[in-house]
């Protein structure tokens, strides 16, 4: 966690809120009948009314990360009014960690009621693991509120607090409606008047003007400054503070907060009234609203008072005094210091008057001497005497303290210093409280030296000595300390007093005086009586500070140091901790701010970056309690975006002031218009493409359903409000050109915010006004005479309110030279203003400068407007008594005629700039979008859903996926994916493929992504969409629909919209497209997947990515049929797409799980059908040229059909469904068309019988066309396949050293490392998997048998040297029996008596072999521990002693589980190497071309099996048989990578494996078959568990 927000959070976990009064109206227009109902109150009652809504409820959906804690990019929320009630939704994926008995809190008055920060509601989450877990919270009112998860940890008993989120929701701001600026495209001449009546006027479209009172004269006088300000086009005034001001008169140093600045009235005092004059305020702000339109915001200044505030003398306590903050006691003696020196320049002969910098050395030399006269090296360090003193009586009196620290015998004295100094045994160590307070107790040093000079015995001289000595060195960095303080100190003073008097920009201040002294004072003395009391601490600001330290309090040095650059007629205000730390103060100014919030709609927080956070949080909750929509604005100088947006969520500013000032050029400039005033970039997506209708139960539980729009929020900067210039920054002349006002001005208006100005920039100010010591008025000057750029902001501001009020919220901003060009367009109806601004960044220039004519694609352009300033002279009017500005005229430009143009692309406008365009112009021009047909929108989204609501699977899957090599051979090479210059190509040639870009362009409007850019160029990818489609038509008829859809779609927005919108076009019909076919396909899958989260479903859409037809591979040598692919990209077609082994791993979770019981029985039929020898082929080859070399196949088929028969509806009858075989009955190699191919069938049933048979008589061939024909890698014994069963144990064996019948099949293919020909993983014996899958499928036809269900009873098998029947039960039996002996590694050696093991050979305990019985010399790789077990353990678990076998899990879950799969060897076994590169041509026989393919690398179908595993065992032996939650929650956890890895990765699956702790591996396939099966396997089971459970 960052220092800053550290500081935050322990800031705001001391407030205490004082309790306002609430009874008081905001007294805001207009007036709202008084209820007891609270707006949380209304909410509620909106959401449980049966009333009918006109328009959808909003939801704002935000998502939580697994912690429960937002991501960081939405830990801030802005929301907007609630003008209607909507709703905040909080999701959270199924199962993560912060659903574990997960509470959401948040102390927005869910329940009704007033707010209160300390409250907090309640939600708790439902414990579901199958279902998105979402909470709705219904929002009705303004205000800044937090949230948070509160969740069971790891630990029994411990709650987890997850990280907090803010959202903060916009106050509704009312005024009064104006008339249009513009009549007939031309500007009213009587601009934009006041209506009588009201509307919501949003953020954006406040436009606000800074009036300083001071310069007004009387209230009497304001209703001239009204009348100006709204024909100006603002809809607000910011008051700068309207109280009584202090001896400076600045409005900022406020004498009395509760008391109105009484200059302000004719009668002086004599008008305040009891109230302060608080109603005569009311009543001008009262004119100004009903009459001008006109809202009110004001300064609120918690941070200091002025320095001659009555209530001072009478409360110190409320400022910083070395009497309550000890530290601050050397800094005010400094600061006497330099008063005192000050006063007596002249005796001692030094300078008054600043006239070089040999003066100022010459006083700073002086005053440095004068300084180290005050011995302030006293309150650093330790007194030498005292000390010594100290530690000679305690020792003469035996008062000692047993030392009990560090061994400090024989010790030397640097070293004893060190550790007396890290002991904390220091009494006022660094604490400067005062002189010689630094010491230690004489008991403590006397323990000390007696331990540390222990061949001094009880000499209590040498002793104390030595203690003198340690002191010494104690002392020596403080006085360095002290040296440092000082020097940095007389730095500043000299630097201050430089800037100061000596300074050409400075206030040259003239001479140095006792009023007037060296630098300013530090401190004000209220009384000269008890200095350390009345002493208090001025306020000021220092450079670069952290914004959450107090720079008065310890440690901070900032006064000693002279580092603040101090406001001498400001006294720093002392909260402490919260109200009980300091109670006058905290209910004096809640008075202070509630009083202003029931006059005003606004605030601007002064000085807000150094205001201490939770009191700014407590006050403004004050003033929130007596106006809900309080408007809060503030500037913030805390350097940093993370800082700002800390205050922000944390007060609630609504808005963070911003000033184009801070720009150095036009290209910084244009920076800041688009980070602060762009909006939306014109073309964006987010509103077309991310939202989704649905339907909104209610979120109390009580009410109707109402249909909703869900819009996903991304997280919020803060709101600016910006400037073009600030009351209290330099003028534009001095800064640039008083030339740039209007252009800079201009432009402001034109940004999608709240904007502001300052009287003094619209009349030309020459210089920034000094709101101390300037005393002459305004002028009113409204837009006549000397009024400056007024008349071009009456136009300006009017029509930067009318476009917030009619949603212009897309922008473009375009900066070529010293031209900036803003657009904005309203989305829906394409209408826009464009201005055109030629900036003055500096002085003297006329010329037009360049920028290349801007065209406008299909839109018409009018002239609206444009001026320029013409400024005769730059001199300064020297009225005494009025502001004046410069002497500029306003001159309006002749209209600008737009020409229409034709070219390739098709009809433009072209703005082109006049010939003469000095620096300054600008000119606006209305745009109209033409012939955009105003039902594109909804005619590019409709129709979807009867579309690609027909298509089955197979046809999903040309429309969803199809990746190169699919689509290449489906197509006979003609179509492939889609290049996009800049980004490659994509993966997928379907709508998954564009789907992966286009959500981040959607979610984020990335209008510069290359594709958008692609699209803008041409429309290629509009035609590829459909023609892929129309191609495949004849093989796939229902493609027809969806490719006329697309067509139809395509070539309307080729034809109707111009190139900057086809971005936002082609994601609409894409993303409309790619939700109708993905409903399509969610609906046409199991309960368990349609009512599932997104993980479960887009683990389910794999097995369409997977599942599809192309040319070279079937399921059928004679014609194409769709048939599973093993991975993608490297398996999707030919010899290598259909694999056995992957098909029947694959099967249970891509297609029973999912309801695809027809793809699923078509697999198992065409696999049954080519049974040779025993077994069926790892590579199918279109059952062309089927390998028989795979021993675990059969097995994985058997259960297959067994999962079959349990889940399908009907599923037992497979058993005798009949089909061809592909082989003779003899096991001859035959093609598939010879006449003896297909010549017989056999039923489901028999198949299986013969595959247990052939086993019980042993298998023994050689592989069809073995050698380097069918496998160069391979040497010739391998092409042996030898299997059969140990009647002792019932295992099966098989294999041998040179092949490698299991899944693990990695043959070595490097003739320089010499391991060609030698598999990586040989496991020939007994592996663990494949006595499981034979177990489970003994124990189903066992009990099938029983049944009268199966036609067979058992095997016939050689035993003891008999011909007889096994049954299956006794085969089951005899596995049962021997399984734990052959394969348990006991933890306890001397328990191996018990078991088959080889001692000396073990590597880990409380395991399961991988095999059982390899063969010679590889004995040792029973013992290796690899992922392999877990199968065994789900598909037969009654073979494991449930102890035993969760021991093993916790084992393999601590060392073999990675990110995304499991480790296929344990790392401290020998062979263990997690990178697989198999282009590797090294000498390494151990990786050389990827030998070590199961050696180490993640693989992610193992882990689907150990979770499934994990989950049985725990919940019958482990924490879960009590509570099956801890361990859903658990394993859960595990699927957060996996989880986040299909949500992100372009290929939108699972990878086949990874390197070391889940690092990319390039050689694997990007998604794989059995990876994304068998985490649905697991979360089926989880499905089934949830419904027991619930």
């Amino acid at each position: 966690m960052p220092k800053a927000t550290r500081k935050a959070k322990a800031a705001l976990a001391s407030v205490k809120i004082p309790k306002p009064n609430l009874s008081q109206s905001n007294g805001s227009s207009p007036q709202t009948p008084k209820t007891p109902k609270t707006p949380a109150d209304e909410g509620i009652e909106f959401f449980e009314s049966v009333g009918k809504t006109d328009q959808p409820i909003r939801v704002y959906e935000l998502r939580l990360d697994p912690d429960g804690g937002p991501n960081k990019d939405r830990a801030y929320m802005r929301l907007p009014p609630a003008y209607t009630p909507y709703v905040v939704r909080v999701t959270l994926d199924a199962g993560t960690p912060a659903s574990r008995n997960g509470v959401f809190k948040t102390n927005f008055p869910l329940n009704g009621g007033r707010f209160s920060r300390d409250h907090f509601s309640e939600r708790r989450l439902p414990t579901d693991f199958s279902s998105p877990i979402q909470i709705d919270l219904p929002i009705s009112h303004a205000g800044a509120f937090v949230y948070w998860i509160e969740y069971d940890g790891d630990s029994p008993g411990t709650r987890v607090k997850g990280r907090e989120g803010y959202f903060n929701i916009d106050p509704i701001l009312k005024t009064k409606a104006r008339t249009p600026i513009l009549s007939g495209g031309k500007v009213a001449p009587d601009g934009s008047s006041v209506k009588p009546d009201y509307v919501n006027i949003p953020l954006d479209g406040l436009s606000i003007l800074t009036l300083v009172s001071k310069w007004m004269g009387p209230v009497t006088s304001w209703r001239d400054y009204f009348a100006e300000t709204s024909a100006r086009g603002y809809n607000m005034i910011h008051w700068t503070p309207l109280q009584e001001r202090g001896e400076s008169d600045s409005p900022y140093s406020i004498r009395n907060q509760l008391v109105y600045e009484p200059s302000m009235f004719p009668g002086g005092k004599k008008d305040i009234g009891s109230d302060g004059g608080k109603a005569k305020v009311e009543e001008m702000l009262k004119i100004a609203r009903e009459e001008y339109g006109l809202l009110s915001l004001t300064d609120v200044v918690l941070n200091h008072t002025a320095n001659d505030s009555p209530w001072l003398v009478e409360h110190p306590e409320a400022g910083y005094s070395p009497a309550n903050t000890p530290h601050l006691t050397p800094a005010l003696e400094l600061d006497t210091a330099m008063l005192e020196f000050s006063a007596g320049l002249q005796a001692a002969g030094l300078p008054t008057t600043i006239m070089s910098e040999q003066d100022i050395t010459k006083l700073v030399e002086a005053f440095d001497a004068y300084l180290k006269e005050r011995s302030l090296w006293q309150y650093y360090v330790l007194d030498v005497i005292r000390e010594r003193r100290a530690i000679k009586q305690a020792l003469d009196r035996g008062d000692i303290a047993p030392w009990s620290g560090p061994d400090v015998a024989y010790k030397t004295v640097v070293e004893l210093a060190e550790i007396i100094r890290d002991s904390g045994k220091i009494d006022g160590f660094k604490k400067l409280e005062k002189r010689f307070g630094t010491q230690v107790a004489g008991p403590v040093a006397a323990g000390f030296v007696k331990a540390a000079f222990v061949n001094l015995g009880d000499d209590s001289e040498s002793l104390a000595d030595a203690w003198v000595r340690v002191v010494d060195v104690l002392n020596v960095p403080l006085y360095e300390e002290w040296t440092e303080d000082t020097k940095v100190a007389l730095d500043n003073i000299r630097n201050r007093l430089k800037y100061t008097r000596l300074d050409e920009h400075g206030p040259k201040l003239g001479p140095i005086t006792p009023q007037l002294p060296l630098v300013e004072p530090y401190f004000t003395r209220l009384k000269k009586s008890e200095p350390e009391k009345y002493s208090l601490a001025n306020n000021g600001w220092i450079w670069n500070a952290d914004p959450l330290s107090n720079f008065a309090l310890w440690p901070s040095k900032a006064y000693l140091r002279r580092e603040v650059i101090v406001w001498g007629d400001c006294v720093k205000l002392r909260y402490g901790d919260g109200p009980s730390s300091n109670p006058w103060l905290w209910e004096y100014m809640t008075k202070y701010v509630t009083s202003l919030a029931e006059i005003f709609e606004g605030f601007r927080i002064d000085n807000c970056h150094s205001t201490p956070l939770h009191v700014g949080v407590t006050l403004l909750d004050a003033a929130r309690a007596v106006n809900p929509n309080l408007y809060v604005c503030a500037e913030l100088f805390t350097g940093s975006e993370e800082m700002d947006t800390i205050f922000v969520s944390r007060l609630g500013i609504n808005s963070l002031i911003r000033e184009a000032g801070n720009a150095w050029d036009p290209k910084e400039f244009s920076r800041l218009l688009y980070r602060h005033g762009l909006g939306k970039p014109i073309g964006s997506m987010d509103g077309a493409c991310m939202t989704s209708k649905a339907e909104l139960p209610p979120p109390t539980g009580k009410g109707p359903t109402r249909d909703c729009v869900v819009i996903p929020h991304n997280g919020s900067v803060p709101h600016a409000l910006f400037y073009d210039l600030t009351h209290d920054n330099e003028s534009y002349l001095d800064k640039r050109s008083a030339e740039d006002t209007l252009s800079t001005g201009a432009l402001i208006t034109f940004s999608f915010s709240a904007i502001g100005s300052v009287k003094g920039f619209d009349d030309l100010y020459p210089k920034l006004l000094n709101l101390v010591g300037e005393q002459r008025k305004y002028e009113v000057t409204n837009l006549g005479e000397r009024s400056g750029i007024a008349k071009a902001k009456r136009l300006l501001n009017a029509l930067h309110t009318e476009m917030a009020l009619g949603g212009y919220e897309e922008g473009h901003v375009h900066q070529e030279n010293d031209y900036i060009v803003l657009h904005r367009v309203q989305p829906n109806t394409q209408k826009g203003y464009i201005l055109v601004a030629h900036t003055a960044f500096h002085k003297g220039s006329k010329d037009r400068g360049y920028i290349s004519p801007i065209k406008l694609r299909s839109t018409k352009v009018k002239f609206v407007y444009g001026a320029y300033i013409d400024i005769p002279s730059y001199e300064i009017d020297k009225d005494p008594n009025t502001l004046r500005g410069l002497p500029g005229k306003l001159v309006d430009m002749p209209e600008v005629v737009v020409p229409q143009g034709l070219d390739g692309e098709g009809p433009f406008a072209e703005i082109v700039v006049p010939d003469y365009f000095p620096p300054g112009s600008f000119m606006v021009f209305e745009t109209q979008l033409q012939g955009l047909d105003s039902t594109l929108d909804a005619f590019c989204s409709e129709g979807a859903e009867t579309a690609f609501g027909n298509l089955n699977l197979v046809d999903l899957n040309v429309v969803l996926h199809r990746a190169e090599g699919e689509e290449r051979d489906a197509t006979d090479g003609e179509i492939g994916t889609y290049a996009v210059p800049g980004l490659g190509n994509l993966v997928y040639c379907g709508l998954e493929g564009w789907m992966h870009p286009l959500r981040h362009i959607m979610r984020y409007n990335d209008l510069g992504h290359p594709l958008c850019a692609h699209l803008r160029e041409g429309t290629w990818a509009f035609d590829y969409v459909h023609n892929r489609l129309f191609k495949q038509v004849d093989v796939f008829p229902a493609l027809a629909h969806p490719a006329k859809w697309f067509q139809e779609r395509l070539e309307r927005v080729k034809q109707t919209v111009p190139p900057f919108l086809r971005p936002k076009y082609f994601a609409i019909i894409i993303s409309e497209a790619y939700k109708a076919a993905r409903r399509a396909a969610i609906e046409q899958a199991s309960n368990f997947v349609s009512s599932g989260h997104d993980f479960t479903q887009n683990l389910a859409l794999c097995s369409i990515q997977m599942h599809g037809q192309v040319k070279s591979a079937s399921l059928d040598p004679g014609k194409p049929t769709p048939s599973l692919a093993a991975g993608l990209p490297h398996f999707a077609a030919g010899w290598a797409r259909c694999w056995g082994r992957d098909v029947f791993i694959s099967l249970r979770g891509l297609f029973l799980t999912t309801g695809n019981f027809d793809g699923a029985k078509a697999h198992i039929l065409a696999f049954a059908s080519t049974l040779k020898h025993g077994l069926i082929p790892n590579l199918l080859d279109s059952l062309r040229n089927p390998r028989y070399n795979s021993r675990d196949s059969p097995w994985w088929m058997l259960q297959n059909i067994q999962d079959y028969a349990k889940s399908a509806p009907g599923g037992l009858s497979i058993l005798s469904e009949s089909v061809k075989r592909r082989f003779p009955k003899d096991d001859t190699w035959v093609a598939w068309n010879d006449p003896r191919a297909y010549a017989y069938s056999s039923t489901i049933a028999e198949i299986i019988q013969e595959i247990l048979q052939r086993h019980a008589d042993g298998i023994h061939f050689r592989e069809y066309n073995a050698g380097p024909n069918l496998d160069m890698q391979m040497r010739d014994e391998g092409f042996n396949i030898d299997i059969q069963v140990d009647w002792k144990t019932g295992l099966i064996f098989g294999g041998n050293r040179y092949n490698c019948g299991t899944w693990m099949d990695k043959m070595g293919e490097s003739e320089k490392a010499g391991n060609k020909g030698l598999p990586g993983t040989p496991r020939d014996g007994a592996p663990v998997e494949i006595t499981g899958l034979l177990k489970s499928t003994l124990r189903w036809l066992d009990e099938l048998s029983k049944a009268g269900k199966f036609p067979f009873k058992g095997v016939e098998a050689e035993v003891d040297g008999k011909k007889r029947l096994v049954t299956f039960k006794e085969w089951n039996d005899l596995l049962q029996s021997s399984f734990e002996k052959c394969y348990y590694v006991p933890t306890d050696p001397s328990e191996d008596v018990k078991y088959n093991i080889n001692s000396s050979i073990v590597n880990r305990r409380g395991i399961y072999k991988d095999v059982y019985g390899s063969g010679p010399g590889r004995e040792w790789s029973d013992y290796q521990f690899r992922p392999n077990f877990p199968i065994a353990m789900t598909v037969a678990p009654e073979l494991f002693d449930p102890e035993h076998a969760l021991g093993a899990l916790r084992l393999a879950d601590q060392v073999l589980r990675g990110p995304l799969g499991m480790k296929t060897l344990d790392p401290i076994d020998l062979q263990y190497r997690p990178y697989y590169d198999n282009a590797n041509d090294g000498t390494d026989p151990s990786i050389a071309k990827g030998w070590n393919y199961h050696n180490g690398p993640e693989w992610g179908w193992p882990l689907g099996y150990f979770l499934r595993a994990y989950l049985y065992f725990d919940t019958k032996v482990g924490v879960g048989k009590t509570d099956p939650t801890q361990t859903l929650h658990h394993l859960h956890r595990i699927l957060l990578k996996p989880r986040e890895h299909i949500q992100k990765d372009p290929w939108a699956g699972i990878p086949e494996l990874t390197n070391k702790d889940g690092e990319h591996c390039p050689d694997s396939c990007n998604t794989q078959a059995w990876s994304a099966s068998c985490l649905l396997d697991f979360l089926e089971e989880v499905h089934k568990m949830s419904a027991k459970l619930g």
